[in-house]
């Protein structure tokens, strides 16, 4: 079975990520289905109340562009579920703070086709590597037993969200980690699974 126009249709869901760097708030909620749940650095929870939470961070001194590449797709035997893996870069800044990050994750995210439209279940974010930047050229100084709360792979992005406002709350999943293959093996077994449940 060729998949060509669902491969464009997912692509485009994927890359659609770009309504929450320039703050449009409805097409991005548009792109999950209702239940869809979401867990990222500094959020694990139904994916409109990240929507909501993103429009309050909006408006805060932290700021946030999101560089995504086409994703690897893997559709399930009906054609109507799909798994993305998603290379993607977290380019952060605070002024304020004269601090920024750049920050290499992957997403994984569950699709599923529903009268004929493609929407994410649920997205979860593994993290590579993370560093610290500094904006305005001035250094700032960084206190390192915060930065040791959380793993290397994202202790920067985490030490700059806490730093302006945000908590970040749970250890999330790094490259190779049993996390990692945990999130894939649920993933899989979502896929061939004739069950609503996500």
């Amino acid at each position: 079975m060729t998949h060509s126009a669902d491969n464009h249709d997912i692509a485009a869901l994927i890359t659609g990520w770009i309504h929450r760097d320039v703050g449009a708030w409805d097409q991005l909620r548009e792109l999950f289905h209702p239940e869809a749940r979401i867990s990222v650095s500094w959020f694990d929870g139904l994916a409109s109340d990240f929507v909501d939470a993103s429009a309050k961070m909006g408006q805060s001194e932290l700021r946030s562009k999101h560089v995504i590449t086409a994703p690897l797709i893997t559709f399930s035997e009906s054609g109507d579920r799909a798994i993305t893996e998603t290379n993607a870069m977290v380019v952060s800044e605070n002024r304020s703070l004269s601090l920024g990050t750049v920050t290499h994750n992957r997403y994984i995210d569950r699709v599923e086709r529903r009268a004929g439209r493609w929407g994410i279940v649920r997205r979860e974010s593994i993290y590579d590597f993370s560093s610290f930047t500094f904006p305005t050229g001035s250094f700032t100084p960084i206190k390192q037993d915060v930065v040791a709360r959380f793993p290397i792979e994202y202790a920067s992005l985490a030490y700059l969200l806490v730093a302006s406002g945000f908590q970040v709350e749970r250890t999330y999943p790094v490259k190779n980690s049993e996390q990692e293959r945990s999130i894939k093996k649920a993933a899989a077994d979502w896929l061939s699974s004739d069950e609503v449940p996500i």
